[in-house]
């Protein structure tokens, strides 16, 4: 098997291509003969693949075809092509990891829905062993290996266990959708996972090749002839740095006294008022969040130390960073918490992480005041190192922090004029002006703070300039979209900008869409707009009139190419690596379907050098 994929340096991935629908993608083949056959062409592929970076799932997706071409089969078996050629990608990977660091994830609706005596927990299916189904002898033989198991149906859960550091391998069974919507997160995260397609999508009383799934159990464990390099030791390394005990070691508190947590439900009011505000900062920098920025530090430091916390013994890489290089990843949370208490009382946000934001839950003067606190924390964790670091290098590094900060208050302080001035007429390059401002900062910032970490910044400085600005508005314009769709990791409503009166691309859109009557009634609704539900049901009407969603998916799109074609110049490979990785991470966004309206031109000189 010959695969003729141009991807010839795996560190660059091709460009990326219009989204478009994959349903037709996702046939299942009809014979356990016609599997076989392309199962081994798979098997067979690999071997001509490196193993030692990251496959793209553009990658991935090309050699399916390939083999597919080469066999005279449909393109409708691409996605389950993907799937079996992932696997076996790795399965070195996979037989490298012990079994009692694997999980085995198997779908409820292999269980027979008749008289199925097993319940739901927090954790998915409690199955009992009562021999009515296939999912019993499974998780028997896996337990019984040291496997965790997990019966469940494409739960959050899976990531958090993953990221957690309770597994480092996946071996599971889902039906085709649910494997197209994990099989981006696993690529990028770089999970060695292995997977068993469904034979159909049903919910109830379907099958799989359960020889297949033996077989992977079953795998033993040897090490792998190519190392697979991942950021999954750097994710966890982020996530651990803000675990109550890694948090009150590296930033110790300098009140005593009773903590947020051990308040019994009294809310603050058994603990020392001169503490409170401590305590409710420390509580809320441990409640959630994907830790991308601490991330972005970290990760950007290692790769200018040859990515070493890369490769499959990243964790002991990871655990050798300084504390003092920790910290300066911790002051960038700090600051994009801090800018979270800001901007929720200034929106009136309800939910922050799924709970009540902390204006809500304590008061607005006392959340303003936390916000605060968690300004000057940030600060403090990277001054208090400059003996460690050098003094220059803690110069450098805070100035990026201050500029960051004053710049990404100038775009936010832009965005509150908007809301509350009366001219609500509105360009959609006035909204673009305010996200090079609001957002791209932030991740300049976690950037050249790493940067700074390990050589100076002269080369880098603009070119990373560029970087974030593209990526930030691309990654803001996907909030917008985000908006109308909810979010379990933060809103959990929809419309939330419209009924806040914030400037957001969609808006700009609509009103340069639109014609003038419509125009008219969106500015109507905007100031004078009926009862919630029903201006947001109006509103969307009106921006689907106007197909503002699809015209901005294909901005992101634009400034996504943007920041690949800044990407693509910088050294060393292993920065440049990450740089492509926090594209396809930060502008993640699923399958959406093509857009059928021609791309917008706004031109990259009209953004300011901000």
């Amino acid at each position: 098997m010959v695969l003729t994929s141009s991807e010839s340096d795996p560190a660059v991935p091709p460009k990326k291509t219009g989204r478009r629908k994959t349903s037709h993608l996702k046939q299942v083949p009809e014979t356990r003969e016609l599997r076989e056959r392309i199962r081994e062409c798979c098997l067979k592929a690999v071997d001509q693949l490196d193993r030692s970076n990251l496959l793209s799932k553009e990658a991935l997706e090309t050699f399916a075809r390939d083999i597919l071409s080469q066999l005279g089969e449909s393109e409708g078996y691409v996605g389950w092509t993907m799937v079996v050629l992932s696997s076996e990608f790795w399965r070195d990977q996979v037989a490298a990891t012990p079994f009692s660091r694997r999980l085995l994830l198997l779908p409820h609706c292999l269980k027979h829905a008749q008289g199925c005596p097993a319940e739901y927990d927090e954790f998915g299916l409690d199955c009992r062993t009562c021999g009515a189904c296939s999912i019993a002898d499974f998780r028997s033989k896996a337990e019984d290996l040291g496997y965790k198991v997990l019966v469940a149906e494409g739960s959050p859960i899976v990531m958090k266990i993953i990221v957690g550091g309770y597994v480092d391998a996946i071996v599971g069974v889902a039906c085709l959708n649910v494997l197209e919507k994990a099989i981006d997160k696993v690529l990028l995260a770089g999970i060695p996972c292995m997977a068993v397609p469904l034979h159909s999508s049903d919910c109830r009383n379907t099958s799989m090749d359960e020889d297949w799934l033996a077989e992977m159990i079953l795998t033993e464990k040897q090490q792998p002839k190519v190392q697979t390099r991942s950021y999954l030791h750097l994710i966890r390394a982020a996530g651990e740095l803000f675990n109550t005990e890694q948090l009150e070691r590296l930033a110790p508190r300098l009140r005593a006294g009773p903590r947020l947590e051990d308040a019994n439900g009294q809310g603050t009011t058994n603990i020392d008022p001169v503490a409170c505000t401590e305590a409710i900062a420390y509580d809320f920098l441990t409640r959630g969040g994907k830790h991308s920025r601490p991330f972005i530090t970290l990760a950007t430091y290692d790769a200018m130390q040859e990515g070493r916390a890369t490769l499959p013994d990243g964790a002991r890489h990871c655990d050798q960073f300084s504390d003092a290089v920790r910290r300066t990843a911790m002051s960038i949370e700090t600051f994009h918490k801090a800018s979270l208490v800001h901007d929720d009382i200034e929106d009136d946000d309800l939910y922050r992480y799924g709970a009540e934001t902390l204006h809500r839950q304590h008061g607005t003067p006392t959340a303003i005041n936390v916000g605060d606190y968690l300004i000057g924390l940030g600060y403090r964790l990277v001054s208090r190192d400059a003996e460690h670091l050098g003094h220059q290098v803690a110069a450098e590094i805070l100035d990026v922090l201050s500029n960051a900060h004053m710049r990404l208050s100038e775009g936010q302080g832009a965005e509150l004029m908007w809301r509350d001035g009366r001219q609500r007429l509105l360009q959609p390059i006035d909204v673009l002006k305010i996200y090079a401002l609001k957002t791209a900062p932030a991740f300049e910032a976690a950037l050249l703070a790493g940067l700074r970490l390990a050589s100076p910044l002269d080369q880098y400085k603009k070119p990373i300039k560029q970087f974030a600005q593209h990526l930030g508005i691309a990654f803001q314009i996907l909030n917008d979209l985000k908006d109308w769709t909810g979010d379990a990791d933060n809103k959990l409503t929809t419309g939330t900008d419209v009924l806040g009166k914030r400037p957001t691309l969609l808006w700009a859109l609509a009103l340069e869409s639109l014609p003038t009557d419509e125009q008219k009634e969106v500015l109507n609704l905007f100031d004078h707009g009926p009862p919630t539900e029903t201006l947001v049901a109006r509103v969307s009407e009106l921006y689907r009139e106007a197909d503002v969603f699809h015209k901005a998916a294909q901005l992101v799109d634009k400034y996504q190419q943007r920041a690949e074609n800044v990407a693509q110049n910088i050294e060393p490979e292993s920065f440049r690596r990450l740089l492509y990785y926090l594209i396809d991470t930060v502008l993640y966004r699923g399958n959406p379907t093509l857009p059928e309206t021609p791309i917008i031109e706004i031109s990259a000189n009209a953004i300011p050098q901000t």
